[in-house]
């Protein structure tokens, strides 16, 4: 007569311990996207350009500034955004440099600023993946992407910055973005392959 009432109070305890089972095993850590803000410091943009077939003319970028939003436990990127002050271009030749920034190429007085803004990110591994987005230059806005390495995270070695090393590889078919500068006759090439290294700093 009295079993029913012995099994009620074994099932509440059970559930009682499971419970308190629970309740202290340790639970998987939260996304926490954070936002990181591009050290100009450690920003380097740089690109090459066959020229007559004869050299590559290399060159880079001296001004530009992004941000991007991360989640160091899943190792997914939220958000990204990379500005470029086409003005500063800089291939150690003035006359040259002054052309790129005419409307043959960069057209940097109409438009002085070349913006990617991230719309998705594809993951290869824990530390490689595919950053797709949109490149707004000289006033028309295409798709493009950008291969990324993530190379290390942590803090640096003095100070209190914690930060995020990224390497990246594109490639800009120029002409589609409207600068057809000697393409057709082959003296300048149309692909222009891109490099970008970078840090970042957690705010």
């Amino acid at each position: 007569m009295h079993r029913r009432p012995a099994l009620a109070a074994l099932s509440l305890a059970a559930t009682l311990l499971a419970a308190t089972v629970l309740a202290v095993l340790p639970r998987p850590a939260e996304a926490e996207p954070r936002r990181y803000r591009i050290d100009p410091e450690h920003f380097a943009i740089g690109f090459e350009a066959m020229h007559i077939g004869f050299s590559k003319v290399l060159g880079q970028f001296l001004k530009a500034e992004g941000h991007f939003v991360f989640d160091e436990t899943t190792r997914t990127l939220h958000e990204a955004v990379i500005r470029v002050d086409a003005r500063s271009v800089f291939t150690n030749h003035e006359a040259r440099d002054n052309h790129l920034r005419a409307a043959d190429f960069l057209d940097a007085e109409a438009h002085p600023v070349i913006t990617f803004t991230m719309t998705r990110m594809v993951a290869k591994s824990e530390t490689t993946g595919v950053v797709e987005g949109m490149l707004d230059f000289r006033g028309k806005t295409l798709p493009l992407s950008v291969e990324v390495t993530l190379n290390k995270i942590g803090n640096y070695p003095w100070g209190d910055n914690h930060v995020v090393g990224v390497s990246a590889r594109t490639q800009v078919q120029r002409s589609l973005w409207g600068s057809t500068y000697a393409v057709d006759n082959g003296w300048v090439a149309d692909v222009i392959p891109i490099q970008i290294e970078l840090e970042a700093i957690r705010e």
